[in-house]
């Protein structure tokens, strides 16, 4: 399986006598699959199969589909009406009638708004249920080119995220081999600080043990470390694996905040600090990257 991005776009169209309709599919990130439905009337009984259909190809983002039907050219039919008429013709021969006005006629009476009605022929079932069934079809095909499109990104986005995993796995490899790591480097800040807190007052040498034993255990960042190359091992796992995992990509984008965060607050060298930092803005583009994956 690839993965997908949550943005892509999609329009089919199509003609089944006598309607003309058209597909057009938007999909943007979203936290879980929001689906937005536009339908024509006539066609509410297309709702639940759509939807169906949509959330059989999508696993997450906004989605708003829109369908527009046509009706071309519909028929029409003429219809007298025989009681206008009776009415008017019975009303005509009661009148009578000036010597130079000719006699009644059959055409002159038609003539009279509303004896001649012309109205639309009724909905033929058999030609909207082929209707259905075409924009169903075409439903499918535009999901495909969707899916197609969300599948291209995704790969783009897929290849930009090991970039950004690779280099931070690299400046992992350089924060664990950081000469400020070094035990002589720790022993001298060490030996600093505990010559800085004697000067201030009398201490017992067993207490300055201590504390020099809690400021070694508070800078070292062996569990950050290790949690960094662990989290980069899985992320790269998911990529590989594909599907719908923007999810998890996102939790795991947390956890490397987290995990950098911390290597910052217990970093007391200047060079260690700077990868920290480094880290912190690929962490921060990871996060973003990802969160556009489905």
């Amino acid at each position: 399986m690839t993965v997908s991005s949550m943005t892509g776009f999609a329009r089919e169209s199509g003609f089944s006598a006598p309607y003309r309709w058209n597909w057009e599919i938007k999909t943007v990130n979203s936290k879980a699959l929001d689906l937005r439905l536009r339908l024509p009337p006539g066609f509410d009984d297309l709702d639940k199969p759509i939807r169906t259909a949509i959330s059989g190809a999508l696993a997450r983002g906004a989605c708003y589909a829109n369908l527009s039907v046509t009706r071309e050219s519909p028929s029409l039919s003429a219809r007298v009406n025989r009681d206008l008429l009776v009415h008017l013709m019975d009303s005509l021969a009661d009148i009578k009638r000036p010597n130079h006005i000719g006699p009644l006629t059959l055409d002159g009476l038609l003539a009279v708004r509303g004896v001649i009605e012309t109205v639309e022929t009724e909905e033929d079932e058999a030609a909207q249920a082929a209707a259905q069934a075409e924009i169903l079809a075409g439903l499918g095909r535009a999901l495909k080119q969707l899916c197609a499109m969300r599948a291209g990104e995704g790969a783009a986005l897929a290849a930009l995220l090991n970039q950004r995993l690779n280099r931070i796995g690299d400046l992992t490899k350089a924060a664990d081999l950081c000469p400020g790591r070094h035990p002589s480097a720790v022993r001298e800040r060490l030996r600093a600080a505990v010559a800085l807190i004697a000067e201030t007052g009398r201490l017992d040498d067993a207490r300055l043990h201590q504390e020099a034993v809690l400021m070694a255990a508070k800078a070292d960042i062996r569990e950050e470390l290790d949690r960094l190359v662990s989290h980069v091992f899985a992320a790269r796992k998911l990529l590989a694996e594909g599907g719908a995992v923007g999810r998890r990509l996102d939790f795991l984008a947390q956890e490397f905040g987290r995990e950098t965060n911390t290597l910052c607050a217990k970093s007391n060298d200047a060079a260690l600090t700077a990868i920290g930092l480094d880290l912190k803005v690929e962490v921060e583009q990871l996060r973003e990257q990802a969160q556009n994956i489905e």
